[in-house]
């Protein structure tokens, strides 16, 4: 499954993640997300930590970079709603994967840390008034954007990647 590259394509990226979601409830998709990794975690098997391509990440890489996203993010929203235009860093999320060794962690600690973010970063959406999520940060390659975007782009984020996981299980079966 081929995307637009996050940092050299940024704005191109931001719109294929919104529109993976579509009309969809946000807070739908990314409350689903966890318990289906959970799931995937479970019936992967010996698949859990194949690379199906040397460059390519494993299952478990991808639920891995999940969690990372939603970490940063957590933070993005937090500067974009308590500051007034705030500087928003992107990262490399393949030296995440790999300096962090993504591939050797736990796959329960890794998703019991998705799931208390996302319990905190659905609770903070969910109190914010509807003007608070119009307030902007400035992302260091893609401009600016809203608190609403970026939630919107998280659950987009999910579906690609829950696309790809099955993608993966496939060719390794």
């Amino acid at each position: 499954m081929l995307s637009p590259d996050p940092v050299a394509e940024g704005i191109a990226y931001r719109d294929a993640l919104l529109a993976l979601l579509g009309n969809d409830d946000p807070v739908a998709v990314q409350s689903e997300t966890p318990e289906r990794l959970r799931t995937i975690v479970k019936d992967a098997g010996d698949a859990l930590r194949v690379r199906p391509e040397p460059k390519e990440w494993s299952v478990l890489e991808l639920i891995a970079h999940i969690a990372d996203a939603e970490l940063v993010c957590a933070g993005r929203y937090r500067w974009t709603i308590a500051h007034d235009e705030p500087q928003l860093l992107g990262y490399d999320q393949d030296r995440w994967v790999d300096r962090l060794q993504a591939n050797d962690a736990n796959p329960d600690e890794i998703l019991a840390l998705l799931e208390a973010l996302r319990r905190a970063n659905i609770a903070l959406w969910q109190r914010t008034p509807d003007e608070e999520k119009q307030r902007a940060g400035l992302h260091s390659e893609r401009g600016p954007e809203t608190y609403e975007q970026l939630f919107l782009m998280m659950a987009g984020h999910d579906r690609f990647h829950l696309n790809q996981i099955d993608e993966t299980l496939a060719a390794l079966r």
